[in-house]
């Protein structure tokens, strides 16, 4: 099983067991990643504070800080790098443990190294695809004189002033210029924008089309944009007089 084809991939190495640490760093090289060592818990904490992984192996029984302690130091630090523990503690409790304090996955000892490979390369390849929908530039979408940045939450109104919307509000205009000259339901608006979290009633979801009519249109009274269709639902167009 090799890498995902793209530049070299980074990968920290906690382990404290040297013949393991040399079999693994081997395979891994072979499979075209990057491998930095560390023997205990307190070196992995500062090699992850100091330079970036793709991901990392931890070992949960290492010397001066365990594992599960490092996980926990790395997400409270706000550090997303995916972490596949490798353990000789193989009971179901301690899987659970690892994955409950944020770990990715979790391999026993004595393991396959094919299936470690192939391990490696899904998580990596899952935390691409995670960056990759995250890190899109800015989203501008414009209407006549009219712009909403979905990435900041701004907008600029019809009469040229900005405001900062909610993410709720943003998450609606999201669905309906997605969705433009289609008419969308209430239900339809309730799974995406709340999820059925909250059952707000149409006159709830009516002020916020009231809301978008204030901030876009020259006259709300006579909507160009964001239109309420009796009895079916709602809808956005920029075509529509």
């Amino acid at each position: 099983m090799s890498a995902p084809e793209s530049t070299n991939y980074r990968i920290l190495l906690v382990e404290d067991e040297k013949s393991l640490i040399d079999v693994i760093k081997m395979n891994l090289e072979l499979e075209g990643y990057e491998v930095t060592v560390a023997e205990d818990g307190r070196e992995a904490l500062e090699r992850a504070g100091g330079q970036r992984f793709d991901l990392c192996i931890l070992d949960v029984m290492l010397p001066y800080i365990d594992g599960f302690s490092v996980c926990k130091t790395l997400r409270a630090e706000n550090n997303k790098v995916p972490i596949l523990f490798l353990s000789a503690k193989s009971s179901g409790s301690d899987r659970v443990e690892g994955l409950k304090i944020g770990g990715d996955d979790y391999l026993t000892k004595p393991f396959n190294l094919e299936e470690l490979l192939l391990r490696i390369a899904k998580l990596i390849r899952s935390r691409e695809a995670a960056e990759q929908r995250t890190a899109r530039p800015a989203e501008i979408y414009r209407f006549g004189p009219n712009e909403i940045n979905f990435e900041t939450y701004e907008v600029r109104g019809h009469d040229g002033e900005h405001r900062t919307l909610s993410k709720r509000e943003i998450t609606l205009l999201r669905f309906l210029t997605e969705n433009e000259g289609r008419v969308v339901s209430r239900e339809e608006i309730l799974e995406v924008v709340w999820g059925y979290d909250v059952y707000p009633s149409s006159r709830t979801i009516d002020n916020y089309i009231l809301a978008f009519r204030k901030y876009f249109e020259a006259n709300p009274k006579q909507p160009e944009y964001f239109y309420s269709v009796r009895g079916v639902g709602y809808k956005f167009s920029r075509t529509e007089k």
